[in-house]
């Protein structure tokens, strides 16, 4: 009955807050900033970090934000002052009136371990249902999975449903409570881990190609159209899985640009340091890691192949796993070709050499992704990650983005604009093969945008407890890259050059006031201090 009364409340401070914020917001631009690069960049953001989690819808981790449960013995959220409302569950008077055939409900802290969902490219689509959002349960729902140390929590494929609220996700909304989020950011396609990786580093899942030798299986459900919707491995990454689909990708990505204006970037993966090399030089990724905050999760592989999308490209991949020569040469092209172990991010952050634009992937077990991580080890990492950069010389001129792959299916209310029409025979959106008609000159299987998913920028320039509702997607993330360092685009039918701007979740307008720094508890996700920086 209260949460009934909130829905109604807050429905007028939503509206209130995309009139006073809504896309015409003026946003002033600064005037060209250096970078230790010796490159100029267009904002006073001189160091990107983009922190790449796995499989979470935005109503599955903000469906009731900023009003949480607060029950008996799990850290207590309350919201600060003309919190605005975000477009989530409780704005949309969908909580407890929901067209599908299960209600949403909360999952509490006990209720960390849950089965991953079903995230396929068709799947995906026919929950939406033409955009009545109310075939989840039956479309991407999944039941308790026999092996597995996952738990339905007697919910079976109404699971899909659940959502976690600000007692457990406790980091990520305290993050919106002092930094920025948007409401209306969306996978750039339906589809897997691999689809959402692409997209986020060159905007395309096109100019696929199976390798030669790899196991039998699908690009597209049909190799010819060229175009990724699973999660092949990468063909340029001896840590593959032997029994995959490998494919490699032709064109640029966006560490090509940074290569060419002679910016520092670098991919830093768990696991991606070699547990063994073999006499010819193969590598071999075996680490793996176990859980003292949820043990049910068991003994778990760090490295995930598919998860590192500058492996499917020749000219960035380091097939071998190489580390780089020296600490100096973190960021810069050498055998190790930019892409690196999570753990060579913590050096370079304590010896300053911080590459300009960082690119970082937790290792499987601390990812977010349901069945191998849950979101209390995620948490975990994340918030010791960004204590980390906040306490580091760095934190002054950096924007950290904290954004997701893709949604695993979870229950989100709301559909994106299409703006990527498909009628491939994956296609489901409309009915059988049915995403509207894939344009002239464009390949078949991208039909997208996909669901919306959390992105929570944190950032001494970001704007203060703020949701931004302008339509975005991943490859907006590439965008935000390419326009700061003055890259270009890359061309052909990347979504970059018409992914909408990220730029309103910032104010490089004033040189005080500017959001404080907080460091928050691992283990709860609560406040432990807040430093002003004005």
């Amino acid at each position: 009955m209260i949460l009934k009364c909130l829905r109604v409340v807050t429905s007028v401070l939503m509206a209130a807050a995309i009139t006073a914020t809504g896309p015409g917001s003026a946003w002033a631009q600064p005037a060209p900033q250096g970078s230790e690069d010796g490159v100029y960049t267009t904002t006073p953001i001189k160091h990107v970090i983009v922190i790449f989690q796995e499989n979470i819808s935005f109503d599955h981790y903000f469906g009731t934000y900023p009003y949480a449960a607060n029950s008996s013995n799990e850290p207590q959220f309350y919201a600060q002052p003309n919190t605005p409302q975000p477009n989530n569950l409780l704005s949309g008077g969908l909580l407890d009136q929901n067209p599908n055939s299960v209600q949403p409900f909360r999952l509490d802290r006990t209720q960390a371990l849950t089965c991953d969902q079903n995230h396929d490219y068709t799947p995906e689509q026919m929950a939406v249902d033409h955009g009545l959002m109310d075939k989840f349960p039956q479309s991407t729902g999944v039941g308790s999975t026999s092996g597995s140390p996952c738990n339905d929590y007697g919910h079976g494929p109404g699971l899909v449903m659940g959502y976690y609220d600000g007692n457990t996700v406790t980091a990520m909304w305290n993050f919106a409570q002092y930094y920025a989020v948007s409401d209306n950011f969306a996978g750039t396609m339906f589809g897997p881990s691999t689809v959402g990786a692409l997209n986020l580093v060159t905007g395309t899942t096109t100019n696929a190609t199976l390798k030669n030798g790899s196991a039998s299986g699908t690009i597209a459900n049909a190799a010819s159209s060229g175009a990724v919707i699973g999660d092949p491995d990468p063909g340029y990454d001896d840590c593959s899985g032997a029994t995959k689909t490998h494919v490699t990708m032709t064109g640029k990505n966006v560490g090509d640009l940074l290569n060419v204006k002679g910016v520092t970037w670098g991919w830093f993966q768990g696991g991606f340091a070699p547990t063994a090399v073999s006499a010819t030089g193969i590598a071999t990724c075996g680490s793996t890691s176990t859980s003292t905050i949820v043990p049910a999760l068991g003994n778990v592989t760090d490295y995930v192949p598919h998860h590192e999308p500058f492996q499917y490209f020749q000219d960035t991949a380091n097939p071998h796993h190489l580390a780089p020569l020296s600490v100096n040469a973190i960021g810069q092209t050498d055998r190790a070709n930019h892409q690196y172990d999570l753990s060579l991010f913590y050096t370079a952050l304590a010896e300053n050499k911080l590459p300009s634009v960082t690119y970082l992937k937790a290792k499987a077990i601390q990812n977010g992704h349901p069945g191998n991580s849950d979101p209390l080890d995620e948490q975990a990492w994340l918030v010791n990650v960004v204590n980390a950069v906040e306490k580091s010389p760095y934190w002054a001129d950096t924007a950290i983005f904290v954004t997701y792959d893709d949604s695993d299916g979870w229950y989100d209310h709301a559909m994106d604009a299409i703006v990527n029409q498909s009628n491939a025979s994956d296609d489901a959106l409309a009915g059988p093969g049915n995403c509207g008609t894939t344009p002239a000159n464009d390949v078949p299987g991208r039909c997208g945008y996909g669901p919306r998913l959390p992105l929570v920028v944190i950032s001494p320039y970001a704007k203060q407890n703020y949701f931004d509702h302008q339509q975005t997607d991943q490859s907006s993330v590439l965008r935000f890259i390419e326009d700061n360092w003055n890259l270009g685009r890359i061309g052909g039918d990347s979504n970059d050059e018409k992914a909408g701007v990220l730029t309103n979740l910032f104010d490089f307008s004033r040189n005080d006031g500017r959001a404080a720094k907080i460091s928050l508890d691992p283990a709860t996700g609560l406040v432990i201090t807040v430093q002003q920086n004005n």
